[in-house]
């Protein structure tokens, strides 16, 4: 029985590649197809995550970690901009982030799950502020409370660590064996919670292969319906 369900936010619960997307065609002058942005923007999110653990080790600075994502993601499809390019594109980036909605079928989990007197919480990867707005952007606390919305800049740990884990499992008084964590990075999302014994749910919906790894999430789906069904099936067992 999963009484407690922890979910990522930064595209498992919206579509954070519609963003994206909006903010390229914006910002590079490449005629760029959706099938390329959607490519570029895999390529961008596998850099963000790197380029996040150096920034929170002290090893760049925020404004840093801005530039190099985007940059270093558009030269590995053979497309050049500039420090000054890749900041103008932060800012825009944010100001899209500021139209977020969450997938439809979230929402009827969320109002699920809630209805069910599920225990729900966030936990995402981010600065405090940055993660607040687009909280508050999705309405997150109609569903949530706000003392059980987890970012890493505030609770000073961050995926994949165990640390980031343990600290929920200690404010919530969760069991392992009742929690389930639903995210769409397999590095840090299905890893994280499986080390820690939690069970995981990976929202595939943009098809990544599974790496090699001897973690393998307990289920996988490839859309927010499907995300919904599959927790609408695991009610009736």
């Amino acid at each position: 029985m999963l009484n407690t369900i922890i979910f990522d936010m930064d595209d498992t619960l919206y579509d954070q590649a519609a963003t994206f997307r909006t903010t390229c065609k914006k910002v590079l002058n490449a005629p760029l197809s959706d099938k390329e942005l959607d490519n570029l923007y895999l390529i961008s999110r596998k850099y963000s995550d790197a380029l996040f653990d150096d920034q929170m080790a002290g090893k760049m600075t925020l404004e840093e970690m801005h530039i190099r994502r985007i940059k270093d993601a558009c030269m590995d499809v053979g497309i050049e901009i500039t420090a000054e390019q890749a900041l103008a594109f932060q800012n825009i980036y944010v100001q899209e982030q500021g139209k977020i909605a969450l997938f439809d079928e979230v929402v009827e989990l969320l109002d699920d799950l809630v209805r069910k007197k599920k225990q729900l919480a966030i936990l995402t990867n981010g600065t405090e502020a940055h993660q607040k707005m687009k909280i508050n952007q999705l309405k997150l606390s109609k569903w949530i409370p706000e003392e059980h919305l987890f970012i890493s800049d505030t609770i000073g740990y961050s995926k994949p660590s165990k640390q980031a884990f343990h600290f929920i499992e200690d404010k919530l008084a969760l069991t392992r064996e009742e929690t389930v964590y639903v995210g769409d990075s397999f590095a840090n999302d299905m890893v994280g919670a499986k080390q820690v014994g939690w069970q995981a749910f990976w929202m595939n919906h943009r098809k990544r292969e599974m790496p090699k790894n001897a973690i393998k999430p307990d289920k996988t789906v490839y859309s927010a319906k499907e995300l919904r069904e599959l927790f609408l099936c695991s009610s009736k067992k």
